[in-house]
């Protein structure tokens, strides 16, 4: 575990620093506009576009975790393929550590990587089901030079143990776990480069209620015991408040509003926000 704790502290370390007002920060998008073309509705007449994202920008400090929220069709997992470089914006810029993502070389970029991971919505359809456990966390260390077969086993034991699972799991297929298991292989792979950021696309929505608060649970201890950064796409206004120091609000590709969680939910200054905190369902409101 000495390479895991050594990464917590060093992560730690870099989390305080990230509140200097000196320090670059970790993820800075700017402007960041994507278009998608539509059909044609006539012959030989110009492709409609459809604006995915409109002029987004905003930055992001080391060890402030930073939630997206906003409806289906706000632009939320599209940001979220920009900022992982699974997507190329139609303008704009995603820069990483000082590094615009989308203008690397692709060497540089896959080297990159190792600084950024991904959770995907899905336990079920983000991990392989031809292969082990160990295969599927270890993929991503493939972006790294110089990590001997030893080194990889040594790694997956760590996350593996970082996420609750036991070493024995490594052995196993997915179709051997629960949806929360599954869900905590993906984090485990998330982690198995030691990234300063972690994008997370609805990493609970597919996930019963009751495993949920155990999932939100852990990323908010790695969140505290790795430094870990989170970038966190949801539509849950609960999941964000509970993981994130901040809060963006998308509404039709754009920015509408930013803040803290519990300022911005409990006094929204946007019509959308607004409408976006009553349309949460009230306990009280099935209580005749």
């Amino acid at each position: 575990m000495k390479a895991i704790n050594s990464i917590a502290a060093s992560a730690l370390s870099a989390s305080a620093a990230g509140h200097s007002d000196h320090e670059p920060p970790l993820l800075r998008v700017q402007n960041l506009r994507r278009d998608y073309p539509l059909p044609r509705t006539r012959p030989w007449g110009a492709r409609p576009q459809m604006q995915a994202l409109r002029g987004v920008s905003f930055e992001m400090p080391t060890g402030r975790s930073l939630g997206v929220v906003g409806e289906s069709g706000s632009g939320k997992s599209t940001l979220a393929r920009l900022v992982m470089a699974l997507d190329t914006p139609s303008a704009g810029s995603v820069e990483l550590l000082g590094r615009d993502l989308h203008r690397l070389p692709a060497a540089a970029l896959r080297a990159a990587r190792r600084d950024f991971q991904m959770v995907f919505q899905d336990p079920f359809g983000s991990l392989d089901p031809r292969q082990q456990v160990a295969r599927i966390v270890t993929e991503p260390l493939q972006a790294l030079a110089h990590v001997t077969a030893a080194e990889q086993r040594e790694r997956t034991a760590e996350v593996l143990a970082q996420v609750g699972l036991r070493p024995g799991d490594a052995h196993k297929y997915p179709h051997e776990f629960s949806g929360g298991q599954r869900q905590r292989i993906a984090i485990a792979r998330a982690l198995i480069t030691q990234p300063r950021l972690i994008v997370a696309d609805e990493p609970v929505s597919a996930l019963d209620v009751s495993v949920q608060a155990q999932v939100l649970n852990l990323l908010a201890d790695l969140q505290v015991r790795l430094g870990v950064t989170f970038l966190l796409i949801s539509h849950d206004l609960a999941v964000v408040q509970h993981l994130c120091d901040d809060v963006l609000v998308l509404y039709q590709g754009q920015v509408v509003e930013r803040g803290a969680p519990q300022a911005l939910f409990s006094n929204p200054q946007h019509p959308y926000t607004q409408a976006l905190v009553a349309a949460v369902p009230r306990i009280d409101a099935f209580i005749a």
